[in-house]
């Protein structure tokens, strides 16, 4: 299990915080050679620093996942440092919220631009550069229990998210052919900011068999399975890591 990625290299997108600064510190402890792609340089060389000392290996990259020219730059950089792309992990995204009525064109545009184009745009750059190598590889793009079911305010990011897990499925046909597995995740409520509390609210609460908010790790190992040469005969599902909230029927009998 430790060196699950040994000698392998994994770029994660949205990797200077929250679920994919958990993946990449996950991926880096198994052995992977890390690239930390974040909008926010300073974020993803904070994250380099944390994994550099606990004696991985990982390289700081800026990117704006709408901006094909800046994803192409940045795995092009990590290739050069790490010599070869295996596993790719698409975990940058953004929740903003509004009531459906009130929705303008402008949030619209920004949710389905970061969580949806730009899966599809380092997808598609990673997949191609797999390609190239002849080696295959492994996708994991972070989708949504909002993507399976509607929610208050979440009209964008539900419906960016429905598009990235069947965006998933079609990229896992058509790359089958170069050994290119791709699968998602949909994570329910996780707590990532302490801001959030300890407890979920009574909506949530009363449909999750297990009752509590998951945590970054906890997906971060959902993540590592499933890039992982473990995971070689997966390709092409959404795996819920929910507490059971998107299985959820009757409770009380």
């Amino acid at each position: 299990m430790a060196d699950r990625f040994k000698g392998l290299s994994a770029v994660v997108t949205g990797g200077g915080h929250g679920i994919g600064g958990a993946i990449a510190s996950r991926l880096a402890a198994e052995g992977a050679a890390v690239t930390v792609i974040d909008f926010r340089k300073e974020r993803a060389a904070e994250k380099v620093a944390e994994i550099t000392k606990a004696g991985g290996r990982a390289l700081a990259e800026a990117a704006d996942v709408r901006q094909r020219q800046e994803v192409a730059a940045a795995l092009d950089a990590a290739i050069a440092h790490f010599g070869g792309l295996d596993v790719v992990v698409n975990a940058a995204g953004i929740m903003d919220r509004a009531p459906f009525l009130d929705t303008d064109d402008a949030l619209w545009k920004r949710v389905i631009d970061t969580n949806l184009t730009g899966t599809f745009v380092v997808g598609q750059e990673s997949a191609r550069r797999m390609r190239a190598s002849a080696k295959g590889g492994s996708i994991v793009n972070i989708a949504s229990g909002s993507g399976i079911l509607g929610g208050q305010g979440r009209a964008a990011y539900g419906a960016s998210k429905a598009g990235v897990m069947n965006l998933t499925q079609t990229m896992a046909i058509e790359l089958a052919p170069h050994a290119i597995r791709v699968n998602a995740i949909a994570p329910g409520p996780v707590k990532t900011r302490p801001e959030q509390g300890d407890t979920l609210g009574p909506s949530v609460a009363s449909r999750m068999p297990l009752k509590r908010f998951g945590t970054a790790g906890e997906i971060a190992a959902l993540a590592a399975f499933l890039a992982s040469s473990e995971a070689s005969f997966v390709t092409g599902h959404t795996y819920a890591a929910d507490g059971g909230l998107t299985i959820t029927g009757i409770l009380d009998g």
